[in-house]
């Protein structure tokens, strides 16, 4: 049995998986907000929920993995670079494992994404996928050869905190970014980024979604938003098909959802792509907002997990 676990800003869900990947069991609870030790025993009985009625070897445990908001320090084990803040400086692999008395591995969330929509999802078959997640926050998964790209400091694909290239006038200096600096490609692309957009243009606000449907509707400040993200979005993966010039791209996170954008955001980014002809395809996730939990079951090799 494998087991997976995704933390997400607003929402933890909970995977067993059967060795041959049939789901058996899933659950998922909203996120105890800026409380970690509420985080530690949340998740903690949302694996005991969905492990109850499963065949469970006491002797050995089934190892966890676990998506989480950010990476893990290879110099302290300490958790860094999380939009969660208050996982910031902390052990949680270590806490996690002694709450739940099993074997945990951390990673960040997107490259669990991408490892799940690369090996069975919209992706698959591809040799290289970049794998983006835009929601609460914005982050990225690589995989080259159906494998997981980290880095030796675990923070491939961190493309969220690159600054928006390319910028407008009126996009420098950027938002401020909880990581301390302004403009990021997060503040832009986020689902609170295109609120934020949206609400600086009309002085209301809106959630992501509300706003593309609102466009949908003839809106024209509504669909001037739109058009202000697209050309951001594509500007943004324009960077990075001229550095990794992935086969797929793969959209995951609540805007993924907008439909428009698969159509819009290639039209746009051969303007900014060091290339005069482009064959990456931007697709939509298989798996949905599933895909971080499916990956992170997946991160221990077969003969561990069973």
């Amino acid at each position: 049995m494998r087991l997976g676990v995704d933390l997400g800003g607003t929402k933890i869900e909970a995977l067993a998986l059967a060795d041959d990947g049939t789901e058996l069991q899933r659950r998922r609870v909203p996120t105890p907000q800026g409380d970690y030790d509420a985080i530690v025993a949340a998740i903690r009985d949302l694996l005991a929920a969905v492990t109850e009625g499963q065949a469970v070897d006491v002797a050995t445990p089934a190892p966890v993995g676990v998506a989480i908001p950010g990476a893990v320090s290879p110099a302290t084990g300490l958790v860094k670079n999380a939009n969660s803040t208050c996982l910031i400086g902390r052990p949680f692999g270590k806490d996690l494992s002694a709450a739940l008395s099993r074997p945990v591995r951390l990673a960040n969330d997107a490259n669990c994404f991408a490892l799940s929509e690369a090996s069975d999802g919209a992706a698959r078959g591809a040799d290289s996928v970049f794998g983006v997640i835009v929601g609460t926050g914005t982050g990225a998964g690589i995989i080259v050869g159906g494998r997981l790209h980290e880095g030796p400091n675990l923070i491939a694909g961190e493309w969220g905190h690159a600054p928006l290239p390319w910028p407008d006038d009126d996009e420098r200096p950027g938002p401020p970014c909880y990581c301390g600096r302004r403009g990021c490609i997060e503040t832009f692309l986020s689902g609170p980024g295109l609120s934020r957009s949206y609400e600086a243009a009309a002085g209301r606000f809106l959630q992501a979604h509300e706003v593309a449907e609102l466009a949908a509707q003839g809106d024209d400040v509504a669909e001037a938003c739109m058009a202000r993200y697209e050309r951001r979005m594509a500007k943004s993966l324009a960077m990075v098909i001229s550095i990794l010039d992935p086969e797929v791209i793969v959209l995951g996170g609540g805007v993924s959802n907008i439909k428009r954008l698969y159509d819009n955001v290639p039209r746009l980014w051969g303007e900014f792509a060091f290339s005069d002809q482009l064959s990456t395809k931007l697709v939509q996730a298989k798996h949905g907002d599933s895909s971080g939990v499916r990956g992170a079951a997946w991160l221990w090799p077969p003969s561990v997990a069973a």
